[in-house]
């Protein structure tokens, strides 16, 4: 305690990472708290709460509320780390570290970090599925490529056809219209020989 009538200047700053994500696989996570203090008498309490989208939950103020989930410890002098155990998606919120001197009356005596948003991911799809896309796809894609190939070797091949023997198609038609006006002719030549 301060003697009456001397100031009280502690002031306390608090720092937290902002982001940690922790990997579906993971069972433990610690997040860490850094602190530092000036002119601050001791003690002083770790405080840790969370925010979960639509609540607020007091975890450790300073004793934790679950045992066997949170653990507070100290790291070193300036660091505290908050261990949750027994991890799961359902644990994914905005964790906050809080500083307190108690005995202190300054404003800045008891602060809080930003809040460190802590994301643990899922189980991805199981190998087995993976690899059936994985097989699904080279499949379609063989599939396609083998029509598209079909599709371009018949349309190449129904226009070269075409280029190669053009001309042939109207010989033909052509010589028919011939040989009918060749015809014509030599009925209408008898037909004159034949009267005369």
């Amino acid at each position: 305690l301060f003697p009456t009538g001397a100031a009280d200047s502690c002031q306390v700053t608090v720092t937290q990472p902002r982001f940690q994500e922790a990997d579906y696989s993971m069972n433990t996570v610690l997040l860490t708290c850094a602190f530092s203090a000036s002119g601050c008498p001791f003690p002083f309490e770790v405080l840790w709460f969370r925010f979960l989208t639509n609540k607020h939950e007091d975890l450790c103020t300073p004793v934790c509320t679950d045992h066997q989930k949170y653990k507070v410890l100290s790291v070193s002098k300036n660091n505290i780390s908050l261990q949750i155990n027994d991890l799961t998606v359902d644990d994914n919120a905005v964790y906050i570290c809080g500083i307190a001197y108690s005995d202190s009356s300054s404003p800045r005596s008891k602060q809080t970090g930003d809040g460190t948003v802590l994301t643990k991911t899922e189980k991805q799809h199981s190998n087995g599925k993976f690899i059936f896309m994985i097989i699904a796809s080279s499949l379609l894609f063989l599939y396609s490529t083998t029509v598209l190939t079909f599709f371009v070797i018949y349309k190449v091949g129904s226009k070269s056809h075409t280029f190669k023997y053009p001309l042939k198609k109207k010989i033909s038609s052509g010589r028919k219209i011939f040989q009918a006006i060749a015809q014509e002719l030599q009925r209408q030549r008898y037909a004159e020989h034949g009267q005369q």
